[in-house]
């Protein structure tokens, strides 16, 4: 599995972990998870790790804290952006959106801040050198 392969896979996971914010994942969310999958290649990694996670009922808490390590280990990746976008329109398709929005938010907010910290470190030895 190619880490670009990887990364989509974690992508699935936080979409569980956004779908399930408010205690069901709803028919509405399925398909416009599909819908914004349609025609991207790596569809296929998303879609079944999402699906992994419906069947194995894994904490979302649990999986939050996993994909936001992975992702801070990956480190800035452009394809992050298309992460916020499926989250947003998982949660648009969402009856009641606020849960979503909130973890979307919250996700948001750890991983920039947890990049920042990173840059502070890297200054802060570039000073000592």
């Amino acid at each position: 599995m190619s880490n670009k392969e990887k990364l989509y896979e974690v992508f699935g996971e936080m979409v569980y972990v956004v779908a399930m914010s408010d205690g069901i994942i709803q028919a509405e969310e399925k398909d416009a998870l599909g819908k914004i999958l349609a025609d991207h290649p790596l569809a296929q990694e998303i879609e079944w790790s999402f699906n992994y996670e419906i069947n194995k009922h894994n904490d979302p808490e649990y999986l939050y804290n996993r994909v936001l390590n992975y992702c801070h280990q990956n480190g800035p990746d452009p394809e992050y952006q298309f992460l916020i976008e499926i989250l947003e329109a998982v949660a648009k398709a969402s009856p009641d959106s606020e849960n979503e929005k909130k973890v979307i938010d919250r996700f948001t907010y750890e991983l920039t801040e947890r990049f920042k910290k990173d840059i502070d470190k890297l200054n802060a030895r570039n000073k000592e050198e």
